[in-house]
């Protein structure tokens, strides 16, 4: 596993994919915890047009190109990952991370083969929390 504490110091700009319009779910938890210590976070989810006052991109690669994503954080099943690993792959973000329950070994492969840190299995909200506090 890549150096977590390394990837969320570098780390400004995350989109957090499948995340709910519904705050008390985990993916807003998870992603105003991240607001709230001044990363930038970019909405992902085809359902909406705005989550949190931000605006929601239907996918990845439909985030403009001067939006450098740092770490695309994942909130869907491990089986609709690889997809979701191949745009990582194509906008050029550091670091693929599937939040905490979530694992997928052919997501893994294409982080990797694209040169991508991967993380997998672990809450960025617990882990920032760990690691930088």
């Amino acid at each position: 596993m890549a150096n977590i504490e390394k990837i969320l110091k570098k780390a400004k700009t995350i989109a957090v994919v499948g995340l709910s319009p519904k705050l008390g779910r985990a993916s807003g938890m998870v992603a105003q915890y991240l607001l709230n210590r001044g990363y930038r976070v970019i909405p992902v989810n085809p359902m909406y047009e705005e989550i949190m006052g931000l605006k929601c991109y239907q996918s990845l690669t439909d985030i403009p190109g001067e939006i450098q994503i740092d770490i695309v954080d994942v909130f869907r099943k491990g089986q609709d990952t690889p997809p979701i690993a191949l745009e990582a792959v194509k906008i050029g973000a550091s670091c693929l991370w599937l939040q905490l329950g979530i694992l997928s070994e052919d997501s893994k492969k294409i982080a990797n083969d694209g040169g991508l840190a991967f993380v997998q299995d672990h809450c960025i909200k617990v882990e920032h929390q760990r690691h930088i506090g």
